[in-house]
Formats: C-alpha cells, structure tokens, sequence
C-alpha cells in the first residue's frame, strides 16, 4: 500500500443515503481474487445502462470524476455484505479517501485495511461539502491524516476520528501483516528468552 499522509484533491458528491456494498460493486464482479482492474465495474447497475454503454449523467462517468481522489457519500455508506471487494473497487477506480457522516461497520475497517481512508464528519460540514460542489469548478478538499482534518478551499477544516493503529499503518503504507513482520526481531528475542529454563 501507498502511504496517506495528504490527500489534496478535486472530489466528487454521490449523496445518496444508505448505499450497500452490492450497490459499490455487484456481486457478478466477485468471482475475482485479485484487486486490479474492479474500478471499472465500480457502481456498475448506476454507471452503465443495459447495453453496457456508461451513464452520461451519473457522477464518476463526467470529465471531472478522473482526477478526483476523494469520494463524498451519503449515510450509512457500505451497508449490507462485508465483502471486501467494495474498498477494493473503489480504491482501484482511484479514490484514497470517503467522506461521509457514518459507515457500515465492517466496510470501515475492510477500507482500513486496504488503503482507503473512511473520514466520518458532523452532518453540518458534510452539508457543506454538498453544497459546496454545487458551484462551477470541481470542488477541493485537503485531508491530514498526521493532524486528523479536512479542509475545504474556503479553510472551514474540521477534525475527524481515527484509532492510533489503523491511521499508524495507513500513514505508513502497511498492513497488518507487514506491521507484525516489522516485529519478527522482537518478537525471536521474546521467545528465546521465553525458552530459557527457569
């Protein structure tokens, strides 16, 4: 994984309250282990009509959803399954960041393991980021993970919650498995001690 430690980007708004993780990605996309290549069937019963050609009104089909890397949702986003693919296709399709006011449970520590920081904020602000991406140019938003805030162009910056392991890892570009091999010496050292006879 990339580490996060900045995320200074355009962001785009799918308001929506409630979204399930078979909404982010179908489960005819899950027949797949590996990661690569889900962005493209990233909301796919939204994104694309029946023939298969994309949606020119929906959100990540306009011109300005490729470059942005921070996703602004309704509540209650990843609801439903816990399958992991959801955090997979949206990181995939190029999103480093979710804004929304809650989070299914188990979709935010599946994002946390992969690489997608979920920031939860207070309805108010998350109003404001709605609002705010109602203007011409593509609205922008800076998030610290290192200071825990996110700030829109205009500086309103609110913090966000975030436990010390997860946002250690992400600030790092590692997971969970890579922080325990970071530990194998320690960890040799515990049990040769711990194998002395006493």
């Amino acid at each position: 994984m990339d580490p996060i430690r900045t995320i200074a980007s355009s962001y785009v708004v799918l308001p929506i309250d409630n979204i399930d993780t078979d909404i982010i990605i179908p489960a005819r996309f899950l027949k797949v282990t590996g990661k690569a290549g889900l962005g493209r069937h990233l909301f796919a019963n939204w994104r694309y009509a029946e023939n298969g050609s994309p949606r020119a009104d929906f959100v990540l089909n306009r011109p300005e959803a490729a470059a942005a890397r921070v996703l602004v949702a309704g509540d209650n986003f990843g609801c439903g399954s816990s399958r992991e693919h959801a955090p997979w296709a949206l990181h995939d399709f190029g999103f480093r960041a979710v804004v929304s006011t809650s989070f299914a449970s188990i979709f935010r520590n599946n994002c946390l393991k992969n690489g997608l920081l979920p920031i939860a904020v207070e309805p108010a602000y998350h109003k404001k980021m709605i609002e705010t991406a109602g203007g011409g140019a593509p609205p922008t938003v800076t998030i610290d993970l290192e200071a825990r805030t996110i700030t829109l162009a205009d500086g309103t910056r609110t913090t966000f919650p975030i436990e010390p392991f997860p946002r250690y890892c992400l600030l790092n570009g590692i997971d969970e498995l890579s922080f325990l091999l970071q530990q194998e010496e320690t960890i040799s050292t515990y049990e040769r001690r711990d194998a002395k006879p006493r």
